[in-house]
């Protein structure tokens, strides 16, 4: 009986365990299965001959002797010097973003199990087909309709940072137009190869604040009052607007800014900034209003010395409907992460929360489906979380106070996310095509929409 018993125990114990082997066997993550297409979705753009990465990630033979570093980078997934720079935090908030090249949960761990076991290269035939790169090409959004391009800076190496006004350059326009996307970018002779490892060591513009005008009879530059341009970051991505809301560029004006951020890359710059537009089509008339509600606090920033986890709290009350297009955290140094919150009556609602990088700022822009609509009356609140000690490397000397200034050893807090004003009528439409495109039933909810699922629990006196 027991001779008979022990053949039969290891038939099933062997039944068990050798599929087990087989799977993890199938399982091994491999350089051209698993780890290439990544690279190629979110990586490559910058990380090729070429581009503004510090080295390429194209092959094997790049990629391999960096892969802890890889790991590493992509690892820190929402904080200052994460790969990609997408600071989304995934566990709050809205996650449905245009343009969004941060890494599941799968991928990084696929990262860190390739480095982890030895990078192991695989069949070449499982490799995606190469990506073909277009140097000529520097418009992520577009081709633009008009380029403006604006004067040449240089910056001395060592210099301390500079902020100031430039000279305004006619736009050449002979026509009013509607712009649908606009983009900003950094034109200098820095040799990519010879550059430091960080985005501010690129570029010598950390931030522009801009604006279009025209000119009255005696040649001076007559601003009015609408919503500005976006503000230019260093490492932002393109501003497309939303389709109801195009931007006016008006005939006969000129490209101005007041307030230009320029600071030393560490060697001998010279620099000029280019606006691309790109035009919607002729006859086209917005549906929305644009608004600028720039919420933050620029009066009594302190953030002392030598402490971490500080706060920062600004409000503001929304006086029309309003759907918001992007958020767009804005810090200094000391800055690691923005919250932004809505509050509506009772219920509070923390809409999106993401790290911040100095030397990498971008805008998110929510999907159609996912930006918020908000009533009036909703309280926008945003917390900025700040790091003044030496364990913050954007740090030049965690002993100094801070407060408000343009200079980045002082500080700014702000999100300066685009924002359209909605009447009535196109609140409650835009609510109901909202229930449309999610079919959302009574029992649903969605974050940044409080009022979406009301008519389907109390109809308004006016429904059918």
């Amino acid at each position: 009986m027991k001779s008979r018993t022990q053949p039969l125990l290891f038939i099933a114990l062997g039944t068990l365990f050798f599929p087990v082997l087989g799977q993890a066997q199938s399982e091994t993550v491999t350089f051209h299965k698993d780890i290439e297409p990544i690279l190629q979705r979110s990586c490559q753009n910058c990380h090729r001959v070429g581009g503004g990465g510090p080295m390429p990630l194209v092959t094997y033979e790049e990629v391999a002797p960096f892969a802890g570093l890889i790991e590493y980078k992509t690892g820190l997934r929402d904080r200052a010097g994460a790969m990609p720079p997408w600071y989304v935090e995934k566990n709050i908030g809205i996650q449905d973003f245009k343009e969004d090249v941060s890494l599941s949960d799968g991928q990084i761990a696929a990262i860190s199990s390739w480095a982890r076991s030895g990078v192991p290269k695989g069949d070449p035939r499982d490799a995606p087909e190469p990506l073909v790169f277009d140097d000529s090409i520097k418009w992520r959004a577009g081709e633009p309709d008009l380029i403006v391009k604006l004067a040449e800076i240089t910056k001395v190496a060592g210099t301390p940072d500079w902020w100031g006004e430039i000279e305004s350059v006619p736009t050449g326009m002979i026509e009013d137009r509607y712009i649908k996307s606009v983009e900003v970018v950094e034109v200098n002779d820095v040799d990519p190869t010879k550059a430091a490892g960080t985005v501010g060591g690129r570029y010598i513009f950390h931030h522009m604040l801009w604006g279009t005008a025209q000119m009255d009879e005696n040649g001076r530059v007559a601003r009015d009052f609408t919503a500005p341009w976006p503000v230019h970051e260093v490492g932002r991505n393109a501003d497309i607007f939303d389709d109801g809301a195009g931007r006016l560029l008006k005939a006969n004006s000129v490209i101005y800014s007041d307030s230009v951020h320029i600071h030393s890359n560490g060697i001998d710059t010279t620099g000029h900034m280019e606006i691309g537009f790109r035009f919607h089509d002729e006859g086209y008339k917005p549906e929305y209003q644009n608004m600028f509600i720039p919420t933050g606090n620029s009066v009594d920033i302190n953030i002392v010395p030598n402490k971490d986890n500080q706060e920062l709290h600004a409000y503001d009350v929304l006086r029309q409907h309003t759907k918001i297009i992007s958020f767009e955290p804005h810090l200094h140094a000391p800055g690691q992460r923005m919250c932004l919150e809505a509050i509506w009556g009772h219920q509070i609602e923390t809409l999106s929360c993401v790290g911040y990088d100095h030397n990498w700022v971008r805008t998110y822009q929510f999907e159609d489906h996912a930006a918020p609509l908000l009533p009036a009356g909703t309280v926008l609140h945003i917390t900025g979380y700040m790091n003044n000690t030496d364990t913050n490397v954007n740090i030049p000397d965690p002993r100094n106070w801070q407060g408000s200034g343009n200079a980045s050893i002082s500080n700014m807090f702000l999100d300066l996310g685009i924002k359209v004003a909605l009447s009535e009528e196109q609140f409650l439409e835009a609510m109901e095509e909202r229930r449309q495109v999610l079919n959302l039933g009574r029992n649903d909810h969605v974050i940044g929409c409080p009022l979406c699922t009301v008519p389907l629990v109390a109809p308004s006196s006016g429904s059918d």
